[in-house]
């Protein structure tokens, strides 16, 4: 005996050909139903998937932004501290360059009054000879 379908299977058992249309359509509804739900799961599950990818973009997009940021603010924080790093070199070396003048012009005055004391002893000196010039002079 061939293999009978399900629909001649019902027909030798004496079920009437309604309740086989109905119980047919109820078996394709709830196939068809089934396969819309999946389809719906699946829908959902693409658009949840697009949503999540397209969020994690948003959120990558502003820790980017946000470390893009932060980079660019430690390079300004780098520039400023290099040029407060000058302008205290410069103001080292400023006052080196003061203090290396305030030295030579202390020397120049020290030059200054042993000069000044050298010619003074000489005076000393010269008067010294002229009065003892005199006094030979004078005893002669």
């Amino acid at each position: 005996m061939s293999k009978c379908t399900n629909f001649e299977r019902h027909k030798m058992h004496g079920h009437d050909t309604v309740e086989l249309k109905n119980f047919w359509e109820k078996a394709i509804q709830e196939q068809t139903r089934q396969r819309e739900s999946e389809e719906s799961r699946l829908s959902k599950s693409a658009l949840n998937k697009e949503e999540k990818e397209e969020e994690e973009k948003r959120r990558r997009g502003e820790e980017e932004e946000e470390e893009e940021e932060e980079e660019e603010e430690e390079e300004e924080e780098e520039e400023e501290e290099e040029e407060e790093e000058e302008e205290e070199e410069e103001e080292e070396e400023e006052e080196e360059e003061e203090e290396e003048e305030k030295r030579r012009e202390e020397k120049r005055r020290e030059e200054k009054r042993r000069e000044e004391k050298r010619r003074e002893e000489k005076r000393r000196e010269e008067k010294r000879r002229e009065e003892k010039r005199r006094e030979e002079k004078k005893d002669m």
